[in-house]
């Protein structure tokens, strides 16, 4: 699609009902007020500016220029290795505008699986930023740097003919890389209409207004940096991307949101840890300030979201769940305060256009309270597929299990719940992390919840290392606060107090901290081989 082809963002920020491709959506303040702030950028020297929507939309305008005289296809690939900047938003932005679909990678991605992404994907285009380090980039991919300057082309992809015209709403608009069980990356591929119909249900929420400046700490390779993107920018709010390095230094990190004035900080629950371990005063003085706190990507212990409430004791916070084949399932506010004897947050219900349904082991609907089932969503924001692996996709994208004949496809998540009395739904772990020990079902959450109720357990992971011909065995591995030094035996005692012996970890391992993949989950494979070779 040529960039004259381009159709201009349209409709205000708050309906978006026009709004077919993701640009569209992001851009539409720049048609209804496109002097307000829309992405906050930290300059070379330390100095700091916010561009406002007119200015955001030049500079995508301006790269999708650069990018149209390569003259890519519809659908073709563009590796984005970059943490999450108002360079990186401009450069996703033009992406949309000219149809290509953007994996977004970390610039501290190791460069096998770089290039294992590369290999699957075959991308016509490597971007990164003008200071980064990549070299190793195959030489059949085009290579090119970008910033606030514009984009600087080092080699041209290889010529390729244009088939296409004209950018639809179905086609792929980005390309999530996470780990696959084969150990080959697996790409989840959303289309615009998938994560334009997510956008639009999130909105409904009024999480934030036009008046409020969004904090954004996940990578950029993780989708919710791009739940963030949509949530700041589709209402009309002013996104501040937080400098990867300042999320190892909690003073800094809330000297940073206070000179931002940020009024709404989203993240995972790993991020408030160290700020509310060592800078729990300072976190208080912004009561006044921040409105708003979204988190995802795993449970919150309770008692730090209680510790947090009491921070900032009229600060909304809103539980997102789900996966990165829908980019979420729900959006749920926390009780404030959350009353006392609370065990487990709900997960709500679907956002507004999904349903989430819950089936039974035989495919039959479960209704009944505390009953569990696998989690089914039924609605428009479901991911296109696995990238180059229709077997892995065919498994989760399967017939609705109400009406099979209908040809409608619901996605199969491996995620367990229950209904409460009004029908909300209660996350109980992942069926893939629900194991048979001497013939028991076991699910590690549950283990994983008692060690973290032993004073001074900061954080806790439970693995089965398999053994051949005999049953696996339980391990389990925790982090034990500074200045405390737990006795493994007393943490096995513990959990016997409350958990039957087939459930009691066999061993219980101190450790700094628990390892994460690039997207800040618990790394269960390097705890898992960690067991392994300590057996």
């Amino acid at each position: 699609m040529s960039l004259s082809t381009v159709r201009p963002a349209a409709g205000a920020a708050a309906v978006h009902a026009p709004a077919t491709l993701l640009h569209e959506f992001m851009l539409a303040a720049a048609r209804t007020a496109p002097d307000s702030p829309a992405v906050w950028e930290a300059g070379p020297d330390g100095s700091a500016r916010v561009l406002t929507y007119r200015q955001l939309e030049r500079r995508a305008h301006d790269y999708a220029l650069t990018l149209d005289s390569l003259g890519l296809d519809i659908g073709d690939r563009v590796i984005l290795e970059s943490d999450n900047s108002a360079a990186a938003v401009a450069v996703l932005l033009a992406c949309s505008m000219l149809g290509l679909t953007f994996i977004p990678v970390s610039p501290e991605v190791p460069t096998p699986r770089l290039l294992a992404i590369a290999a699957t994907a075959e991308p016509a285009l490597h971007l990164q930023t003008a200071d980064g380090k990549r070299e190793e980039v195959p030489e059949s991919i085009g290579t090119a740097r970008f910033g606030p300057d514009g984009i600087t082309v080092e080699r041209a992809p290889a010529p390729r003919t244009r088939h296409r015209r004209e950018a639809v709403g179905t086609d792929a608009a980005y390309m999530i890389f996470t780990s696959g069980t084969t150990g080959r990356p697996k790409g989840v591929v959303m289309s615009h209409r998938g994560v334009l119909s997510f956008y639009r249900g999130m909105l409904q929420h009024s999480i934030v207004t036009a008046e409020d400046r969004l904090a954004t700490t996940s990578p950029l390779q993780f989708d919710f940096a791009l739940l963030d993107i949509g949530l700041a920018l589709g209402s009309g709010a002013q996104l501040i991307p937080v400098p990867r390095e300042l999320m190892h230094w909690p003073r800094r990190l809330l000297r940073f949101l206070t000179e931002t004035g940020a009024t709404q900080v989203d993240g995972v629950p790993s991020i408030w840890r160290p700020v509310l371990r060592h800078e729990a005063k300072g976190l208080a003085t912004l009561a006044g300030q921040l409105r708003g706190v979204l988190f995802s990507g795993e449970a919150f212990p309770l008692p730090e979201l209680r510790q947090l409430q009491n921070l900032l004791p009229q600060t909304r916070v809103v539980n997102c769940f789900g996966p990165t084949e829908a980019m979420a399932f729900s959006l749920t506010d926390v009780p404030n305060p959350l009353p006392e004897g609370v065990d487990k947050l709900s997960i709500g219900f679907a956002y507004p256009g999904a349903e989430m349904l819950l089936i039974d082991e035989d495919g039959r609907p479960v209704e009944e309270p505390g009953a569990v089932g696998e989690i089914h969503l039924r609605g428009p924001s479901l991911f296109t597929g696995y990238w180059d692996d229709p077997e892995a996709t065919r498994a989760v994208l399967v017939p609705d299990p109400l009406n099979p004949r209908s040809g409608q496809l619901v996605y199969k998540s491996n995620d367990l719940a229950y209904r409460g009395e009004s029908g909300e739904l209660y996350f109980v772990g992942r069926s893939d992390l629900q194991v048979k020990i001497r013939g028991n079902r076991v699910e590690l959450g549950e283990i994983e919840r008692r060690l973290l109720e032993f004073p001074g357990v900061e954080a806790a992971a439970a693995v089965v290392r398999p053994r051949q011909g005999d049953d696996p065995e339980l391990y389990a591995y925790v982090v034990p606060a500074r200045g405390f030094t737990a006795d493994p035996l007393v943490i096995s005692a513990f959990c016997k107090q409350t958990l039957p012996e087939y459930m009691v970890p066999r061993k219980v391992g101190l450790i700094p901290g628990l390892p994460l993949t690039p997207n800040g989950k618990t790394d269960r494979r390097a705890l898992a081989a960690r067991a392994a070779e300590e057996a």
